[in-house]
């Protein structure tokens, strides 16, 4: 077997465990910080907010400096940092005693971890070109198997051993996913930029914000906000529908659980397909079937509607993310893609940290269901972008 591909299943397993173990415990922490003291409905809304920003914060500060050193030192030393860093971050979680502690603690995490860029910009680097949207969908799939898996079973342990021991299960299993990577992956691309300071090559990075790059860099924003608007407050709607707290845990990581199989099946299935289409026909045509089914479901009522539209809009959306990614990485040179994806994590960043303010605020105003309507209002931002990229694809053919 090529070693490409035999590195790219050692990162989707190290993903899928890296994955798990944020799941073991993030997905729960409206909960965990109700246990901390923090009961007012209004307080309980900005916390989740302040909670899911934190990191997304500071990732935005340091994904493109992690990018650019992982184009001088390499991806694998990037990765090995970003596990090493959440093994004890994850872990402190569980220590927490006041909703401050977890706080500073998300703040770290966006500072210091970042698995996912990481690995991609791996894989963008070491991956044939005619592979790339293949191998980074692939990838992708891993994420979304991690968020499934993760929640599933750290809900059934934080219903019967309660949340701290959630993070500290979290903790060994980011070690072990360390591990894999220290031991397992190997044959790491040598690029000639390695060679040239970060100065003298400064201009030869021109090419990462040529028009076509920015824009798909608009949608990555776009999307980002989608995949993340609704999803702090997931637990709290689910506890809102059921009128108790009893049995919300465990929901949440079964609807988790499966939103993130049906999104790893997307993510594989559109990427293979992408190799036959043309990925920016194919990205518009899925957001526009994502937004009927936002339209659908902001008239639903009860939970088994919810949870159907919900999981749907996933599947729907799961593989736009890989084929934007791919279709920047094969407009960059190999040697710059480190820094294409260090931007890209900045990028999606922003959009990370805008859509919990954002839902933060339509929560407390206007309920919790108010934000499918904004989420409506970035899908169709995002659609009406992907029109102006593919008229600018077109002028570029001419």
């Amino acid at each position: 077997m090529e070693r490409w591909k035999i590195n790219l299943y050692i990162l989707w397993i190290s993903q899928v465990i890296s994955l798990t173990s944020f799941g073991f415990g993030l997905p729960f922490i409206p909960f965990f910080i109700q246990e901390l003291g923090v009961t007012d409905p209004d307080q309980l809304n900005l916390f989740t907010g302040i909670l899911s920003a934190a990191p997304a914060i500071t990732m935005a500060v340091m994904s493109p400096i992690w990018g650019i050193l992982s184009d001088r030192f390499g991806q694998k030393m990037m990765i090995q940092r970003a596990m090493f860093a959440a093994v004890f971050i994850i872990g402190l979680m569980g220590l927490s005693t006041n909703v401050w502690h977890l706080v500073i603690l998300r703040f770290m995490q966006g500072l210091f971890t970042g698995t996912i860029t990481a690995s991609s910009a791996f894989v963008a680097v070491n991956t044939p070109n005619d592979r790339l949207s293949y191998a980074l969908g692939f990838l992708s799939s891993s994420t979304f198997v991690g968020y499934s898996l993760g929640p599933l079973f750290g809900g059934l342990v934080a219903e019967h051993f309660g949340y701290r021991v959630s993070f500290f299960v979290g903790s060994v299993l980011m070690l072990i996913g360390f591990m894999v990577v220290t031991i397992f992956l190997k044959g790491e691309k040598k690029v000639e930029s390695r060679k040239t300071s970060v100065i003298q090559g400064s201009s030869k990075y021109k090419e990462l914000f040529a028009v076509g790059i920015l824009m798909l860099l608009l949608m990555i924003f776009f999307q980002r906000v989608i995949r993340t608007l609704f999803s702090p407050f997931l637990p709290l709607y689910i506890q809102e529908l059921l009128n108790t707290s009893q049995g919300a845990a465990s929901l949440t990581g079964t609807l988790n659980g499966v939103i993130g199989a049906v999104t790893a099946v997307s993510a594989i299935a559109i990427s293979k397909l992408s190799e036959k289409y043309n990925k920016i026909w194919m990205i518009r045509s899925l957001l526009i079937i994502a937004f009927f089914d936002v339209l659908i479901l902001n008239f639903s009522k009860g939970m088994w509607p919810f949870m159907i539209l919900y999981t749907l809009l996933f599947f729907i959306v799961g593989g736009i993310e890989p084929l934007l990614t791919s279709q920047t990485a094969e407009m960059t040179s190999p040697d710059k893609r480190g820094t294409l994806f260090g931007i890209q994590g900045l990028v999606g960043s922003i959009g990370w940290m805008v859509s919990p303010a954002v839902g933060t605020y339509f929560s407390i105003q206007f309920g919790i269901k108010s934000i499918f309507w904004i989420l409506l209002l970035f899908i169709g931002l995002n659609t009406v972008t992907s029109f102006v990229v593919k008229n600018y694809e077109n002028r570029k053919e001419i």
